[in-house]
């Protein structure tokens, strides 16, 4: 297959998140199975505008706040005289619409609607005009059918209560590079250290940890707090670990290698994840897979990663002093700790990349074929 995919952003972006890793992943494995992948994203400060990444040939061009506008204008122009057999819609946040333009057969990636989750990150303004632009995009793929690849059973769920039948839908879930996360426990830090792993964006509510890692400090004074990762919410948050007097205990590292990222995650003790709604958590599945448990919010998506007092906890989301008190928990229980680690380490091996990436081919063969006999 000569597959195309429009995505905002590639896996080398300094902002990408893990919709692109989910997208690099599948499709690095796609490309080894003998298929022709072409992406096209948004351009960043000192990426070539084009350049092959595993297999998938990378084509850059534009910002990040008005690459929407390329998408159509470049497909009109060159890629629809290119003959791919398929066109793939990574929709993140503002929709491209590609059902209006595209003559293809397509399918769409969706990770999480944001919905009203928007209005914790954007001011007002700009997040009514995303919310009524992912709105109109889902309403139009619930018109035409299109077919959609959801990453977890509540984003199933959340596309359905927008209309979108259970017949377009399939689930292509999030998985984890086992060649490269892997567990050592001879790693493991002897301080106690807990750490946060992802984008940092104000719906990630990266404060709610910071302001219970606060309490948590009082009770037991030696432990250490990690953010690893980069955002447009770090600088507001740093200022709140000055103004919380734990700056001495938490360290920003801003964006690491995947290599930085897995050699911390063996080290913590837990991870916490406290986003008001994920897709499904990608960090978590990785964690795992290093052996280490997680302490989510109980939201949409992070529901279908963590397994409650199996390979983890939940607390309730914004409850400050509940996910206090569920590190305190983690942080005095040596016991409970080895049995969610081993019980999360187990729970990691169901999700594969290779598996998945087949899995996208038969449905991406499919679809294909019904586009022909429609």
């Amino acid at each position: 297959m000569k597959i195309l995919i429009f995505n905002w952003q590639d896996v080398k972006n300094p902002l990408a998140g893990g919709a692109e890793v989910h997208l690099h992943e599948i499709f690095s494995r796609v490309a080894k199975l003998g298929h022709e992948i072409t992406l096209y994203c948004s351009m960043f400060d000192g990426a070539p505008n084009e350049e092959s990444i595993n297999g998938i040939q990378v084509i850059r061009e534009g910002g990040r706040f008005f690459f929407n506008f390329y998408v159509p204008f470049r497909y009109l122009t060159r890629f629809r005289k290119e003959k791919f057999d398929i066109v793939i819609d990574d929709m993140n946040k503002i929709p491209f619409y590609t059902p209006w333009f595209i003559r293809e057969p397509l399918a769409v990636i969706i990770h999480h609607l944001f919905s009203k989750t928007i209005f914790l990150e954007a001011p007002f303004p700009l997040a009514s005009y995303v919310y009524l632009a992912e709105w109109l995009g889902v309403d139009l793929l619930r018109k035409r059918h299109i077919p959609i690849f959801a990453v977890s059973p509540s984003t199933i769920n959340e596309l359905t209560s927008h209309g979108i039948s259970e017949k377009q839908l399939e689930t292509v879930y999030n998985c984890v590079d086992h060649s490269q996360y892997q567990r050592n426990d001879s790693l493991r830090s002897p301080k106690p250290l807990i750490g946060y792993f992802g984008r940092i964006k104000k719906y990630k509510s990266v404060d709610h940890l910071l302001k219970a890692f606060a309490i948590v400090l009082q009770k037991f004074p030696e432990v250490e707090l990690i953010v690893v990762g980069e955002g447009d919410n770090r600088h507001e948050l740093e200022k709140l670990t000055q103004s919380l007097h734990i700056s001495n205990k938490v360290t920003f590292t801003g964006f690491v290698s995947e290599e930085e990222k897995v050699g911390l995650m063996q080290q913590v003790w837990f991870v916490i994840n406290p986003s008001s709604k994920e897709g499904w958590g990608l960090t978590v599945i990785e964690a795992n897979a290093c052996g280490t448990p997680v302490i989510a919010s109980n939201v949409p998506g992070l529901r279908d990663a963590v397994r409650e007092n199996e390979t983890g906890m939940f607390f309730e989301y914004g409850n400050i002093e509940m996910l206090a008190e569920k590190m305190l928990k983690m942080l005095n229980d040596a016991v409970l700790r080895q049995r969610l680690s081993n019980e999360a380490y187990n729970w990691s091996m169901n999700f594969n990349w290779e598996t998945v990436a087949q899995k996208t081919v038969e449905l991406l063969q499919r679809t294909i074929s019904n586009h022909k006999s429609a």
